[in-house]
C-alpha cells in the first residue's frame, strides 16, 4: 500500500449528503476534507437521476401541457401541444449541468479535493480509491469517514431491463422518446410523481400497486385528494394487484401479467420496487463496520456507526431518504466527527415535499398519530378555492390542514395539497419550530392576496370549530 494522504474528514460520495459534510468540514470547521465519487458527476441522485432532474421534468411537463392554464378564463386550450423528447429534456438538462458546476466550483474554492474512482476500506481508517480505467490506486486516511454511497433502485429479476421500453427510475430520465401509454409500478412516492407527469403530457398512464390506498403515510385527506386529482389528470389507478409478469416482445406493447389473471399493455413500463443501499460495495469488513438489515447501514442519533469514526448519511441509512434531510444529516455528522458539538444537532421537525400535481407537504403530527397517543387537538381548514390567490391561480381543489394542540393551542402539524404546497409548508414548521401556535398565526400580517393567507384563514377555522365545539 503507497503511503496514504492525510484528512480529517474523508467523505465517501458525492451526493447531497457526502457534499454537505465535506463542505462543512471545511467551510465551517476549516478541517480539511476530501471527497471521492465513483461517477463522473458530482451530486448523487439528487442531481444526477432523482431530485432536481425529476423536478425539472415536471415543471417542463407543466409549462408544455398548459396544465396550469386549463381552468383559467378566456384561456384557449386547443392550444395545447404534445411535447417532443427534446422539448422535455432540454431544460432539465441545464438545470442539472449549472447544480452540478456549482457543486464543483464550491469544492475547489474551499479546497475540497474530489477523487475520482471506487472507494473500499483497506482498514478502519484508511479508504482504497480504484482510479477509473487502470489509472492506479490512491489511499486516503481520515481521522473521520463519512459514507454517504446513497441507494439505487431496485431491479426485480421478472423484468426485462435490457429493453429499452422497461425502465428503472434512474434511467427514466433518458427516456428517448414520448410514450404513447406507461405503465407505472409502484405506487411510491417516485412512482407517483412520475404517473403525474407523463399524464400531464397527455401520456395514457396506469399505476399499480399491491396496497389498496396511495401514500398512506399522508394525512388521510390528502392522501384521498391527491387520489382524486391525478384520477382528473387522466391516471388510472389498479390497487390490490401485483405484476406477476413482464413480456416484451419486438414490435410490440409490453405486456404485464397481474396476479389476478388480468394482463395489461403498455407502450413503456417504469418498476418503481424501492432502492436499495451501496454499502455492500465498501468492503465494510475491513472497517469493522456492521450493516444492518436490507444492506442499509445503523447508526445511532450521531449518525455513527458501530465504529465510533465511521459515519453514515443519507439513502445508504435508509429513511427518509430526501435529498434535504440527507444534507442536513451530513453537516450533523460532520460536526459531530470534528467535535463541534454544538452544530451537531437534527431538528426532530423534518418537512416532507412530493411533487406529484397538485403538490402534497407535511410537516409535524398526523391526526392518526395525535389519536394514537391520546392527544386532543383541534382542525383548522382552509380551502385553495376560497382563497382570493388560490382562485386568481385556478387551484379549486387545494387546501391547507392545521392541527392545534389542546388547551394551548400550539401548532402541532400541517398538512397541504395544492399549488406551492412544498414551499407554503416551511411557514407551518416554522411556526411549530418557534414555540408558536394559533396566537402567533393571528397575529401575523400576511400580503394580499397571497396563499400564505391560508395560514390565517385555517386558524380562524379552527378557532371558529373550538367556540362551536365549546358551545355543543
Amino acid at each position: 500500500m503507497s503511503e496514504p494522504e492525510m484528512f480529517d474528514l474523508v467523505v465517501v460520495g458525492a451526493g447531497p449528503a457526502g457534499l454537505h459534510a465535506a463542505l462543512s468540514a471545511a467551510a465551517l470547521f476549516g478541517k480539511r476534507a476530501a471527497v471521492v465519487e465513483r461517477d463522473a458527476t458530482v451530486g448523487g441522485a439528487t442531481t444526477v437521476t432523482g431530485t432536481l432532474p425529476s423536478k425539472t421534468l415536471r415543471e417542463t411537463a407543466l409549462a408544455l401541457s398548459g396544465y396550469r392554464a386549463r381552468k383559467l378564463y378566456g384561456v384557449d386550450l386547443s392550444l395545447r401541444r404534445r411535447a417532443t423528447v427534446s422539448e422535455l429534456l432540454s431544460h432539465e438538462r441545464t438545470v442539472k449541468a449549472a447544480e452540478q458546476a456549482q457543486f464543483r466550483g464550491l469544492l475547489e474554492r474551499f479546497g475540497v479535493p474530489l477523487v475520482r474512482g471506487a472507494a473500499t476500506f483497506a482498514d478502519p481508517h484508511t479508504v482504497r480509491v480504484a482510479r477509473p480505467d487502470g489509472g492506479g490506486e490512491t489511499f486516503l486516511r481520515g481521522g473521520a469517514v463519512v459514507l454517504a454511497t446513497g441507494s439505487v433502485p431496485v431491479r426485480p429479476p421478472l423484468f426485462p431491463f435490457d429493453d429499452p421500453r422497461v425502465h428503472d427510475s434512474d434511467e427514466l430520465v433518458d427516456l428517448a422518446e414520448i410514450p404513447e401509454s406507461l405503465a407505472v409500478i409502484g405506487a411510491g412516492v417516485i412512482g407517483a410523481e412520475y404517473a403525474c407527469m407523463f399524464a400531464a403530457l397527455g401520456v395514457k398512464t396506469t399505476l399499480i400497486d399491491g396496497r389498496s390506498k396511495l401514500l398512506e403515510f399522508l394525512d388521510p385527506d390528502v392522501s384521498a385528494a391527491l387520489a382524486n386529482a391525478m384520477t382528473g389528470l387522466g391516471v388510472e389507478f389498479v390497487w390490490d394487484e401485483r405484476v406477476t409478469g413482464c413480456v416484451a416482445p419486438p414490435g410490440g406493447d409490453v405486456t404485464l401479467t397481474l396476479s389476478s389473471g388480468r394482463t395489461l399493455a403498455a407502450d413503456h413500463v417504469l418498476v418503481c420496487a424501492g432502492r436499495v443501499s451501496r454499502a455492500d460495495e465498501l468492503n465494510l469488513a475491513a472497517a469493522g463496520v456492521e450493516p444492518g438489515s436490507k444492506g442499509r447501514l445503523k447508526v445511532n442519533e450521531h449518525f455513527q456507526t458501530n465504529v465510533p469514526h465511521v459515519y453514515a448519511v443519507g439513502d445508504v441509512i435508509g429513511f427518509p431518504a430526501l435529498a434535504s434531510t440527507s444534507a442536513e444529516q451530513g453537516r450533523a455528522a460532520a460536526a459531530h466527527a470534528l467535535g463541534a458539538t454544538g452544530l451537531a444537532g437534527m431538528t426532530p421537525l423534518l418537512p416532507t415535499g412530493i411533487y406529484t400535481i397538485p403538490e402534497v407537504a407535511s410537516a409535524g403530527a398526523t391526526e392518526a398519530e395525535l389519536k394514537l397517543k391520546g392527544v386532543p387537538y383541534v382542525v383548522g381548514r382552509a380551502d385553495y378555492a376560497k382563497n382570493p390567490r388560490g382562485k386568481i391561480v385556478g387551484d379549486e381543489g387545494g387546501f391547507l390542514k392545521l392541527l392545534f394542540r389542546e388547551p394551548d393551542l400550539a401548532l402541532v402539524g400541517v398538512h397541504m395539497i395544492g399549488e406551492l404546497a412544498t414551499e407554503l409548508v416551511h411557514t407551518g414548521m416554522m411556526v411549530m419550530r418557534a414555540g408558536g401556535g394559533m396566537d402567533l398565526i393571528l397575529n401575523t400580517c400576511f400580503n394580499y392576496p397571497t396563499l400564505g393567507g391560508l395560514f390565517k384563514q385555517a386558524a380562524y377555522a379552527a378557532l371558529l370549530a373550538r367556540g362551536a365545539e365549546a358551545h355543543r
